[in-house]
């Protein structure tokens, strides 16, 4: 799935889902609380507008590719108290899907 086609799901995302989205897109493992942080990181550094999200961890989703659990990813996560470990939503415009493309999961 592509950040156009979750952006046609609903056009505000939670920001794991949209991390899924662009390590799947770029071919890189999505199972990384440090690279999501750093992910984070860079779209508060592009001055994008984000709101908590309060994520509720048991709805987020289980086995996801690869055989990787996207819960437990969230509960590590929010054992975290570096901010840009949380959840926020985001609003995927065409502007913040470009922004978020610019991250490189892979470095």
């Amino acid at each position: 799935m592509t950040l156009e086609e979750l952006r046609q799901k609903a056009l505000f995302q939670n920001t794991i889902d949209t991390w899924i989205m662009l390590c799947e897109e770029k071919k890189a493992e999505w199972y990384s609380p440090e690279k999501y942080t750093k992910f984070m990181s860079h779209l508060f550094k592009k001055g994008l507008k984000l709101q908590k999200f309060p994520l509720c961890i048991k709805e987020s989703g289980g086995m996801y590719q690869r055989g990787k659990d996207k819960t437990q990813f969230a509960e590590t996560l929010a054992q975290s108290t570096d901010p840009n470990a949380a959840a926020y939503t985001i609003r995927l415009s065409n502007e913040t899907i470009n922004i978020i493309r610019e991250f490189d999961p892979n470095a």
